[in-house]
């Protein structure tokens, strides 16, 4: 224990004359406490009890046991500095005494008060020095012991006099057997050459640093960072002779920075995807709009004057089926940064991928990831029947996720491993908890608890150069045809939604793991509805009351080509339409067309968005219908209730909505 600063030094006296128990009591208790007992025994049961005691001064001679004896037991319970007083016959037990470090010092009776308060102080500083010196060892050697990476000293001659268990693992031996051996004694003989040219680079400039890729005690290669430092002598440390007393020592420090390397390179993905999406959501908007202006002006078109011959009806269905392509193809392109319609509610993995599992082992995949899919969903009955589950049977923290979604991105991770393994073999899904991984913050009250789907196969792997892209959109090994790309663009989007990770690792011929990290849940949460376009919804046209002449339907768009588009549309079913390229300009005319009855307005309009817009037209009126109509938006900043036609739209969708809000 280190000694207090403030409290007084404990002196214990040991005589067996009364007298001199009360001489030096008056002696010493003005600067210490002072403790005294009249025998050898005595004293040391006193050391039982305190071990506080600074300095003991002891009598040589006393019945039943002498000081030197006295004081030679005493060394067993207590560290505390000894004086004997003493005889000048008894000079022959004092040298033993000294001899064998039982005592610091000795004074003759009778004494010199100066001289014995000297010894006393000198004595009481000394046994401060060495609790001070003992607490700092156990403290340094706590650091040592406990640190996250691997330290080691080494002498002049480069052997090592201390080092962690941590730094002694990484060479695969106990500490003992690596005190008094060199670094170059102790790798192996690929790491060599790499430590002769960091010690070429430490003797020059002092300062060592490596990252190496080196094999673990179980095999598996991780990479570490080496930082050599030669300690040239501090300022005023010295060893005994007054030589510089670190000069030529060196300290070796070795951290396992794999999980720092692989932290550092998914904020690389997260931020690159992140200006993916927002590149995406910049230019969704306008390519949306040139999407909804070819496809509904073909539809126009068509309508004014059906192609006659087969050749021209067949390339205007082409132009048309091709814009709607593109139009699926944008939604994919932002789901993968934003998805915008999930319904997230509280799910429970295992038995989330227990019904998944009851699914594919038939061959067949649930009713809802089929309609994802459509009726090419690009699977073999057959092969995804083959892929296994390892489902934990303890039950797991529910997690905040769409339990469709989930089991799509799931589903596709399967499609893709059996992909790996043309000539066949073991894939598996599996799932379990997890403690925060470093990088990972969640959210939720629970951040520190993680659940886990892994899916795994053992096909054709990955380079690092493909691991770096396989998230990037439009990116895919597969052959032409074969795939868009998006699929692990949309998982990561999906995932990132969720407030989780996608961690991958791969090996070219050696397999693949994708592993995907959701925070688990520890409150109650409400599930969210999904947001699903108005046109899903809408009743059909056989149910609807026929279009009423003469209703006035103001179509507000800043684009040109999609305002004509959606104007046309109207007009051709018997509406009367109005045209506003701006907020501010429909607002001018809803004030003066009392009759207007319904109002088509794009989301995303320079000046005034169409949220506002709409709130400004409600406070004159509330009870004025409004389509809004977006290529990319954020639904959330919309009024709850709203309808939202999503562009591209075909004139079938449009007529739809609007019929339907007219109706109601």
């Amino acid at each position: 224990m280190l000694p207090e600063p403030d409290k007084r030094p404990v002196v214990l006296i040991v005589d067996d004359e009364p007298e001199i128990l009360i001489a030096l009591t008056d002696l010493l208790e003005d600067a210490y406490d002072v403790l005294s007992a009249s025998s050898g025994e005595q004293g040391l049961a006193l050391l039982k009890q305190r071990s506080d005691v600074a300095v003991i001064v002891s009598d040589q001679r006393m019945p039943g046991m002498t000081g030197d004896v006295f004081l030679a037991r005493a060394r067993l319970l207590s560290s505390a500095g000894a004086i004997l007083l003493t005889g000048y016959a008894d000079i022959t037990a004092v040298e033993a005494a000294l001899n064998q470090g039982q005592i610091s010092f000795f004074a003759y009776k009778p004494w010199d008060d100066e001289t014995l308060l000297s010894m006393v102080g000198q004595a009481a500083s000394r046994y401060r020095l060495e609790k001070e010196l003992q607490c700092e060892q156990l403290l340094l050697r706590g650091l040592l012991d406990n640190l996250p990476f691997g330290l080691a000293f080494k002498e002049e001659t480069g052997r090592f006099i201390r080092l962690n268990r941590q730094m002694a693992d990484q060479f695969g031996r106990s500490i003992e057997a690596c005190v008094g051996q060199t670094e170059e004694e102790l790798v192996d003989a690929t790491r060599l050459d790499s430590l002769k040219e960091a010690q070429r680079v430490l003797d020059s400039s002092g300062r060592d640093q490596q990252i190496l890729q080196l094999a673990g005690p179980d095999g598996q290669a991780r990479w570490h960072d080496l930082t050599r430092v030669r300690l040239d002598g501090e300022p005023g440390v010295t060893v005994s002779g007054g030589a510089a007393g670190l000069k030529n020592y060196s300290i070796l420090i070795d951290r396992d920075v794999t999980d720092l390397l692989a932290m550092e390179q998914r904020l690389r993905q997260a931020e690159k995807m992140q200006a993916i999406g927002t590149l995406a959501g910049g230019i969704a908007h306008d390519f949306n709009n040139l999407l909804t202006a070819i496809l509904g002006s073909l539809e126009l078109v068509m309508d004014l004057e059906p192609p006659k011959e087969p050749g021209v009806a067949r390339l205007f269905h082409n132009a048309l089926e091709a814009a709607r392509r593109g139009g699926a193809l944008t939604q994919k392109l932002l789901d993968f940064s934003r998805p915008r319609h999930l319904a997230c509610q509280q799910v429970d993995l295992r038995k989330l991928m227990a019904s998944l599992q009851s699914f594919m082992s038939q061959g067949k995949v649930p009713d809802e990831i089929q309609a994802v899919l459509g009726p090419e969903g690009g699977y073999s009955s057959s092969r995804i029947s083959t892929v296994q589950f390892e489902l934990p049977d303890a039950p797991l923290p529910v997690v905040w996720t769409d339990a469709t979604q989930l089991e799509l991105a799931v589903f596709n991770l399967c499609v893709n491993a059996l992909d790996a393994q043309p000539e066949g073999g073991a894939t598996t899904v599996s799932v379990r908890q997890a403690a925060r991984p470093l990088g990972l913050v969640s959210t939720t009250h629970n951040g520190e608890a993680w659940v886990v789907v892994q899916v795994m196969d053992r096909g054709v792997g990955m380079t690092e150069e493909m691991q770096a892209r396989i998230f990037d959109p439009f990116f895919t090994t597969k052959g032409i045809g074969q795939g868009t790309g998006l699929g692990l663009s949309m998982i990561y989007g999906f995932i990132s939604h969720c407030g989780g990770e996608v961690r991958v690792e791969s090996v070219p011929g050696g397999g693949t793991s994708i592993e995907l990290w959701l925070p688990a849940m520890a409150e109650e949460r409400p599930a969210v509805p999904s947001i699903t376009p108005a046109r899903v919804q809408a009743a059909s046209p056989q149910k609807l009351p026929p279009v009423q002449q003469g209703e006035t339907i103001l179509v507000v768009d800043d684009e040109p080509g999609v305002r004509a588009v959606t104007a046309g549309f109207l007009r051709r079913a018997g509406y009367a339409v109005l045209e506003s390229a701006s907020g501010a300009e429909a607002l001018g005319v809803i004030a003066d067309k009392p009759d207007i009855a319904l109002v088509v307005m794009d989301v995303m309009m320079p000046g005034m968005n169409g949220d506002e817009v709409a709130r400004r037209l409600h406070t004159v009126r509330p009870e004025l219908p409004v389509l809004f109509v977006t290529g990319y938006a954020d639904l959330a900043s919309l009024p709850e209730g709203v309808t939202v036609l999503h562009k591209p739209y075909t004139r079938d969708a449009l007529l739809g909505d609007v019929r339907a809000m007219l109706a109601a």
